[in-house]
């Protein structure tokens, strides 16, 4: 679905629309008009043939003609409307009393266009009609983000740190960016996954669309597949109106499930056909929709052991691994700890007009020697409490015991080298670049190695 394009963009440009006319010359005045600037345009002389149409693909919007052969275009309208799944439409008509426009209404008809009518007038009105639709959607994927962020914090779409850890990351997330494929972000909580799925988005060909984060864990189970795909009017006790589900929503961008363990077995076969084929089936409804959709998921816990164990569809299992990335605890991304550090104070002192404080060297040892089992949401937390408090409580910060061994150095320095060649396929030169050192220093520490 184009879903109306991103802002600054013909809407027009993206769009799929299908005319049902039983008047030859106004359909092809109407596909001519319209196929030089859509994505795709359909026709259909009958209700039949456009109910056919309709089973196969999905609209952004539909031209329906009112007065047709056998039903009228509203009467099979609000038959459409009942099996759900397809997008707004606007009435072509002779005829436009007040009885008729509070019947096309009902119907769910968005705009009217009178006949006679010229071409810059219906393509006003779809111009209207999507970017309302786009609007609509935006408003509403905002609204829910504003309910999952917290006071002071942002959505994040870049990675931060220069560690060997991170730069990994950074450069397989960038080597699968505008690749259809799945991508499983692993690794444990508070690790960065969500900012992972951000910064591939971010720099992907879908950037201008939306990014729906979806907490898999925050739903309840009975409802997962109500949020996901949708529903229709009447669907279940409750169900008012019809309502899009957070996968259609993301149309055109990228969907991330966080913890997708989380999801019940339900929900895990229907994101399986998703993920093959992208259809959904909005609950209640008798149409299948055809989205445009990147998946990215992520699970803190090894899903392997939730296969062998039922909780985990073997087959969704294999789909969703084909890129598997694991993000690295923070105990193992050296100095960006500081560098986050750093970050957390600026934001979080300004958003809450809180006083800065500043790193002393003393506070850095103990930030870098600290294991932080919470990972990046433990450091978060810490910063804004010492600013909170005005002072960083360094004493609940547990280090390695003095008399714990301590690692030669030299054993530290080839181990970190050895790591940077083989991550960059022994190119000196790029593992130079991770280390911060120059070309010739490890040119001459391989040497004194014997490499």
């Amino acid at each position: 679905m184009g879903a109306g394009g991103t802002p600054g963009q013909d809407p027009l440009a993206s769009a799929s629309v299908l005319v049902v006319d039983d008047e030859p010359g106004m359909r092809h005045f109407l596909v001519k008009t319209l196929e030089p600037l859509c994505r795709r345009v359909d026709e259909a002389a009958t209700a039949e043939e456009a109910s056919v149409l309709l089973r196969q693909r999905q609209y952004d919007v539909m031209v329906l003609d009112n007065l047709m052969p056998r039903q009228r275009g509203l009467d099979w309208l609000a038959e459409q409307r009942f099996r759900g799944g397809f997008g707004d439409t606007i009435m072509i008509t002779a005829y436009a009393d007040l009885e008729t426009a509070i019947e096309a209404v009902r119907a769910g008809v968005s705009d009217f266009v009178l006949k006679p009518f010229r071409s810059n007038q219906i393509l006003t009105a779809l111009r209207r009609c999507l970017e309302i639709a786009r609007l609509r959607r935006e408003n509403r994927l905002l609204l829910r983000e504003l309910e999952t962020v917290g006071l002071g914090k942002r959505r994040r779409t870049e990675l931060v740190g220069a560690s060997a850890a991170v730069t990994e990351v950074r450069t397989l997330l960038e080597r699968v960016a505008n690749v259809p494929t799945p991508v499983l972000l692993t690794g444990p909580c508070g690790s960065g996954k969500e900012v992972a799925a951000r910064h591939l988005h971010a720099r992907s060909a879908r950037a201008s669309g939306p990014f729906v984060a979806i907490q898999c864990g925050s739903i309840p189970n009975e409802m997962i597949e109500v949020e996901l795909f949708g529903h229709s009017a009447g669907a279940f006790p409750g169900a008012k109106d019809a309502r899009e589900g957070l996968l259609a929503s993301a149309a055109g961008g990228t969907v991330f499930l966080d913890e997708v363990a989380e999801l019940s077995p339900g929900a895990q076969n229907a994101l399986l056909r998703v993920l093959e084929d992208g259809v959904i089936r909005p609950v209640g409804t008798e149409r299948d929709q055809q989205l445009d959709l990147r998946f990215v998921l992520s699970s803190s816990r090894p899903l392997l052991p939730a296969v062998e164990s039922g909780a985990f569809r073997e087959d969704l299992y294999f789909r969703a691994t084909v890129v598997e990335i694991a993000m690295p605890a923070l105990r193992e991304r050296g100095t960006d700890i500081l560098e986050l550090a750093e970050l957390f104070l600026s934001e979080i002192s300004a958003a809450h007009s809180l006083p800065k404080l500043d790193l002393t060297p003393a506070l850095r040892s103990a930030l870098l020697r600290h294991d932080w089992p919470g990972n990046i949401r433990e450091l978060r937390n810490f910063i804004e409490r010492s600013l909170i408090f005005g002072h960083f409580p360094i004493e609940t910060l547990s280090v390695p015991a003095s008399d714990a061994p301590v690692t030669p150095l030299e054993d530290l320095e080839r181990r970190e080298i050895l790591r940077a060649l083989d991550l960059t396929g022994n190119n000196r030169s790029e593992a130079a670049r991770l280390l911060g050192v120059s070309r010739k220093t490890i040119d001459r520490k391989c040497a004194a190695w014997g490499f």
